[in-house]
């Protein structure tokens, strides 16, 4: 009788062939590469079947190493499916991995609707500052870009679109400076620079032909912190028009009529396409459309 393959063995098969990458399956399972590298060479091994081929750099599977994670993938899904109905509790906690800014200025003030609505659904969030791997070792949920990962649900909730923002004491006392066409040499300008994009003034700058130097900014690491200072009269911050809403309706900020950036970015809710199945999951899901809706 021949013996089933290891189940670890088959949990990092699983992840590798959802990832189509060892690194980020080593990342999801707190492994190193060359760990996972040997559990799939075990289980080749083991079955006598080469379950992956390199196309030049990418990582796909075999027809036989796509048979394989289909069932493997299906059989982890009952098995964990199976333990969120023993214990009931567990199943009606999700945690939300969620970016900070979309998360303190836009979800913690309506989450009292859902509370409301759904009292016996907890949600823990957990505040991220890029997007998060799609991992259950992470979160039940989450807010992030777009992503393609088999087996994972999203929809987009909102695309970004930056507006200027500035006080409204701060935009009394610049006047005629902020007519266009613009000096921006002359303006208070709160930049954050993101690592992968750099500067946001400097993109919204080359959007409108216009130049600008790193000199000429102030800038922070967080967004929100840009727009803590554009509160405090600072200067003009560059943020998403629905993260900044609520405080332009309570007159800490005003949006200014100049043009807004759209960076092509989009805030997309995401979870496992099976456990939309679950009460608690598809209330939220369901829920946090309607508001992205209404917001919109």
């Amino acid at each position: 009788m021949r013996k089933l393959p290891p189940l670890r063995a088959l949990q990092v098969f699983e992840a590798a062939a959802r990832h189509l990458h060892f690194s980020r399956a080593a990342e999801e399972l707190c492994l190193t590469q060359s760990a996972v590298s040997h559990q799939v060479r075990g289980l080749e091994q083991h079955l006598g079947q080469t379950l992956f081929a390199r196309r030049g750099r990418e990582l796909a599977l075999t027809p036989k190493g796509e048979q394989l994670f289909l069932a493997v993938q299906s059989a982890l899904d009952g098995l964990d499916s199976l333990c969120r109905q023993l214990n009931e509790a567990e199943s009606r906690e999700l945690r939300l991995a969620v970016y900070s800014s979309f998360a303190v200025k836009w979800l913690i003030p309506r989450l009292g609707d859902f509370r409301r609505q759904h009292p016996g659904i907890k949600i823990h969030l957990e505040m991220v500052s890029g997007d998060p791997p799609l991992s259950d070792q992470v979160a039940d949920m989450f807010i992030c870009g777009e992503q393609h990962q088999r087996g994972f649900w999203q929809t987009l909730l909102r695309p970004e679109r930056l507006i200027p923002v500035c006080s409204p004491a701060l935009a009394n006392a610049l006047g005629e400076a902020l007519v266009m066409p613009l000096r921006l040499d002359s303006l208070p300008l709160l930049s954050v620079d993101e690592a992968d994009i750099g500067p946001d003034w400097a993109r919204w700058a080359k959007s409108q032909a216009q130049t600008l130097t790193q000199a000429q900014l102030q800038s922070y690491s967080h967004v929100l912190l840009a727009i803590e200072a554009a509160i405090a009269g600072q200067g003009i911050a560059l943020a998403s028009d629905f993260i900044v809403e609520g405080d332009i309706a309570a007159g800490k900020l005003m949006a200014l009529p100049w043009p807004a950036l759209e960076t092509g970015f989009g805030f997309h809710f995401c979870c496992r396409e099976r456990r939309l199945k679950e009460p608690a999951m598809a209330a939220f899901a369901e829920w946090i459309q309607q508001q992205a809706a209404m917001a919109g």
